[in-house]
């Protein structure tokens, strides 16, 4: 799909950097899913989301990770065993139904993980944008075209790269939700 290549999973902050799809991103979340998945019952089940988990579809390089809680007011229950993973905990009032944390290697952004519950709002909308793009490869090889456009344009600011993708995103999402319905 005609992405940059380079060798490490992580980038620095405010880098904006779209690479080719690396089969290596999947055995790196399924070990860090055999971590979260010890932390207990509270973990319910471990999603790999976002680029990195679509087959083929170039992705900045950070494991974009959800887990499943029960419960959203516990979510901060979680923290003491996230930190010793090495996650840092970032409170988001951007996204009130999830607990957000990022993990880093020497300084260099390596993994996104939220805490949502099943039927949360933020946990629906992920997994209907990850599932619809691994469906579709037109609708993938599409937003790959905008996301190396968007990273073309702003290689250093973040919040403009994802605000270019949040139309795309967004009719994505919407169709998933029609298409559920009956409606579509």
């Amino acid at each position: 799909m005609g992405c940059v290549t380079r060798e490490s999973l992580g980038l620095k902050d405010g880098e904006v950097v779209v690479l080719a799809y690396d089969p290596r991103w999947r055995d790196q979340f399924e070990g860090l899913k055999e971590q979260l998945s010890a932390l207990g019952p509270a973990v319910l089940a471990v999603h790999h989301v976002g680029s990195t988990a679509v087959p083929g579809l170039c992705a900045k390089p950070i494991l974009d990770v959800l887990v499943s809680i029960p419960d959203h007011s516990r979510g901060a229950d979680l923290v003491p065993g996230l930190e010793a993973l090495g996650f840092e905990y970032r409170p988001d009032g951007d996204i009130p139904d999830r607990h957000f944390f990022r993990r880093r290697k020497n300084g260099i952004r390596t993994c996104h993980l939220s805490l949502a519950e099943p039927n949360s709002q933020h946990q629906t909308v992920t997994l209907a944008f990850r599932d619809a793009l691994r469906g579709d490869v037109q609708l993938a090889t599409a937003y790959a075209d905008l996301k190396r456009e968007l990273a073309r344009q702003f290689p250093f600011d973040r919040p403009s790269y994802l605000t270019g993708k949040s139309e795309f995103i967004a009719r994505v999402v919407a169709g998933a939700d029609a298409n559920r319905s009956g409606a579509w």
